[in-house]
């Protein structure tokens, strides 16, 4: 029954994407809905990723504030005359270690303007993180281990 629920939310997410309220194209989203959903399957392992809703709704919410407090960081930095941005790339020492979790991580960070997750270490201990404006490297990893990295290991373990 919750693979309908899913099946369901991924077909109506199609119809508000393609903004066409027709019957072939409710019926193409619930095709492509279903194979979304087979594929999911496939690489999902039972019990391999639990949730607490609530704590989603939390990630989500720090997700928000932390989109519209980067976005006037980033434009007061833009905006500024005299521009002094020291961008530059720092490791970030990783305390998730599933790939869902990492992959979050990682998209939540480059969702977050002025910063961008360009790679995974091999052992996937660190993430490299490019930061429009890094002149406090060590302020960058505090803000990303008490912020998203928390939410995550809250929400998902």
């Amino acid at each position: 029954m919750r693979q309908w629920r899913g099946i369901l939310l991924l077909a109506l997410t199609w119809l508000a994407l393609t903004g066409s309220l027709t019957l072939a194209n409710g019926l193409l989203g619930l095709v492509l809905a279903t194979l979304a959903s087979s594929f999911a399957r496939e690489q999902q392992r039972p019990r391999d990723i639990t949730s607490r809703p609530f704590k989603i709704v939390l990630l989500a919410l720090l997700f928000v504030y932390e989109l519209l407090l980067s976005g006037l960081r980033v434009a007061r930095l833009v905006l500024s005359p005299r521009m002094q941005l020291k961008p530059g790339i720092f490791a970030y020492p990783l305390k998730v270690d599933r790939n869902f979790e990492i992959t979050l991580l990682a998209n939540l960070i480059t969702l977050t303007p002025g910063t961008l997750s360009v790679d995974v270490s091999d052992d996937r201990r660190t993430l490299y993180v490019h930061a429009i404006d890094c002149a406090d490297p060590e302020q960058a990893r505090r803000d990303i281990a008490e912020g998203f990295e928390r939410r995550i290991l809250e929400a998902f373990r």
